[in-house]
């Protein structure tokens, strides 16, 4: 309980700190709206584009590299940002879980809500093609989720090794692909309007990667915290 405690206040740090200066949220909303314009601007210089057979797979694999990306600039700054003395201010008054677990739920939410924004703006843009809106909606839910834990655990490892973020990128590759590659085939059978059933089994797949890094970055991450 103790944990879940220095938890909640350092979450409530994490939260409080952005919303004073809102950089990240700013930057990478940014990065968001001006990369769906220019998709925007380069698919209607394509007349017909939109009644294409491809249309919708374009649709949705352009919207999970634009979230993909967006994850990396927006989470990558978790410990990368983070200064030495305010490391050693954290050890002092919180217990190695406790950091981790803020960090990790402060991203799913940051970037849980940035992936509403980018849906919202990129339907106002491009012709909606989704069939299962809903299932479509926790998909990108559970990618947010997915995208933040493995990249708040990824960004811990790159801080300690002389914030390199160059090692972020390759460290995080080898996980990333296949969970992108779930979750593009779970949301292209959203936007097909297929049966949900059918797909349970790829998101139970997201589900247990995620249980298996959370159970990781809690082993791994206290003897990093040491060093």
């Amino acid at each position: 309980m103790e944990v879940l405690r220095q938890a909640g206040h350092l979450l409530r740090k994490e939260i409080l700190l952005e919303w004073r200066s809102k950089y990240a949220f700013n930057g990478v909303l940014l990065y968001i709206v001006s990369t769906i314009f220019v998709c925007y601007i380069a698919f209607h210089l394509t007349p017909g584009f939109e009644k294409s057979q491809g249309y919708p797979l374009v649709w949705n694999v352009l919207f999970w590299i634009i979230i993909l990306f967006a994850s990396v600039n927006a989470i990558a700054k978790s410990f990368l940002q983070e200064s030495r003395s305010r490391m050693l201010y954290y050890y002092t008054i919180a217990a190695p879980h406790a950091v981790i677990i803020s960090k990790m739920i402060y991203n799913a939410l940051l970037m849980g809500l940035l992936s509403v924004l980018a849906l919202i703006v990129y339907s106002i843009f491009f012709y909606n093609a989704v069939g299962d809106g809903v299932w479509y909606f926790l998909t990108i839910l559970m990618g947010s989720v997915t995208f933040s834990t493995v990249f708040t655990m990824v960004s811990a490892i790159a801080a300690k090794a002389g914030n390199n973020g160059t090692l972020m990128a390759i460290l995080s590759f080898p996980v990333i692909i296949p969970v992108i590659m779930l979750l593009i085939k779970i949301s292209k059978s959203a936007m097909d309007g297929v049966e949900r059933s059918l797909t349970f089994g790829n998101f139970g797949v997201l589900a247990a990667i995620n249980v298996i890094v959370i159970a990781v970055s809690l082993i791994l991450f206290p003897f990093l915290w040491r060093d």
